[in-house]
């Protein structure tokens, strides 16, 4: 009689929501599991800040350790679950214990890897271990296999989305209800969708992460979190959702990689798509993401970015890879083979979206007209709205700049006399 395969033994590190979420999925689907893998999958121990939490699941069939770098170097389990977060302390030393114990690792982890993906993937792939984080990107959408393994025979040529779900509800939300930006960040913060450091969603930081990583895999390069821009959606205002609506557009925090000849272009910043493209038409804490090829074209993944059962659901993901015997290089390819890729200096040229407050003065227009025609800078569309007492509203549309060009231009708007405020600009994403 052949022998039963041998169970693979998990230890999870971290019992919040996503935690809680995956010991409800093994417990839920075993027998599925086992028939999609082969073998038995099987929680062998367990860490977290607190043992006496009530978490609303049983633990105690399952070891326990306080410190989480005990759990990694247990004899007794084959996969190190580490969704503990933060990119440095517990989670980055347990993750190093783990594979130097022989383990492979599974995490959700984005900030841990975007700042040491690369020495953590040399070290896995040293000792013969693989990391995979499906969970750290987009939560239950499928995006990191889509790329290293659907999509490998492209050669890929532009990553873009939508990819934090907290600053799209809050700009949707905008529009929706006509409320300001600081009100809609007041809501979002009592539905629980901020971070314990909200400015790590409101400010593109964690959105940034995720691109981060994506970039790696898509162009072969060395995760280079300190070469993403990043700007977040805190200026945004209601005048400028609704302008932009008139116009055809919707605003959205736009994450968006590609390789040009001025080096790896990586940004997280807002931005005005189509109002009837699908990054227009997304809506509420969904996110999106965008892959195009050489041979596809183009790839749109649509679905939810956080939360326990989607998040969870990826980790699952990464088990299942592992227990069918799947062993993939961290990044899509060797970990010695990523390019050090230098950061593009400027963002490729692009349409963008000018509002300004022009006092009331004769020849106002006429004035930051000449301005942009200096810079070489040529106007698409301009809108003009009813004015106040003492300044009119003004909206202009570019044809193709660089942020530079309009940069150089905005300085010179001071210089006219005729601006009431700061100017804002927002790039235009044509997709």
């Amino acid at each position: 009689m052949s022998s039963s395969p041998a169970p693979l033994r998990l230890g999870i590190a971290g019992l919040g929501t996503v935690g809680i979420g995956v010991v409800k999925i093994i417990r839920k689907h075993a027998a599925l599991l086992q028939a999609r893998t082969g073998r038995p999958l099987v929680i062998t121990a367990v860490s977290a800040r607190s043992k006496d939490k009530d978490r609303g699941v049983n633990l105690s069939d399952y070891a326990w350790e306080d410190d989480p770098v005990a759990l990694a170097k247990r004899d007794d389990i084959d996969i190190f679950v580490e969704l503990m977060g933060g990119s440095d302390g517990p989670a980055k030393d347990a993750t190093e214990a783990a594979i130097a114990s022989g383990k492979d690792v599974v995490t959700a982890n984005k900030a841990m890897l975007a700042l040491h993906g690369q020495p953590l993937a040399l070290a896995a792939e040293t000792a013969g271990r693989v990391i995979r984080f499906e969970a750290a990107v987009a939560g239950g959408i499928p995006v990191v296999k889509s790329l290293t393994e659907g999509l490998a025979g492209n050669e890929i040529t532009r990553v873009m989305g939508v990819m934090n779900g907290t600053c799209n509800y809050i700009l949707t939300r905008m529009e929706a209800t006509g409320q300001g930006y600081n009100a809609l960040f007041e809501e979002a913060d009592k539905l629980g969708y901020l971070e314990a450091d909200p400015n790590l969603d409101v400010g593109g930081i964690d959105a940034g992460h995720k691109l981060a990583l994506l970039a790696s895999i898509a162009f072969g390069t060395q995760v280079n979190f300190d070469g993403v821009a990043l700007e977040g959606i805190q200026r945004i205002s209601i005048d400028d959702i609704h302008r932009a609506a008139d116009m055809g557009f919707r605003i959205k925090l736009l994450g968006v990689a590609q390789m040009t000849g001025r080096g790896l272009e990586q940004r997280m910043t807002p931005c005005l798509v189509p109002a009837d493209s699908p990054l227009g038409q997304l809506e509420g804490g969904t996110n999106m993401v965008v892959l195009e090829g050489d041979s596809v074209d183009q790839i749109v993944l649509r679905g939810p970015g956080a939360g326990e059962g989607p998040t969870a659901s990826a980790v699952m993901s990464d088990v299942i890879e592992i227990a069918r015997g799947t062993r993939l290089s961290t990044f899509g390819q060797p970990a010695t083979t990523l390019q050090a890729a230098p950061p593009a200096q400027a963002a490729t040229p692009a349409p963008y979206y000018l509002r300004l407050h022009l006092a009331d003065k004769p020849g106002a227009l006429a004035k930051i007209a000449t301005v942009l025609g200096n810079e070489g800078i040529s106007i698409d569309r301009m809108r003009q709205y009813d004015h106040s007492e003492n300044s009119a509203p003004v909206l202009i549309v570019t044809h193709k700049t660089t942020r530079t060009t309009l940069d150089a231009a905005m300085a010179a708007f001071d210089k006219t006399g005729v601006l009431d405020g700061a100017p804002v600009a927002i790039r235009i994403e044509n997709i």
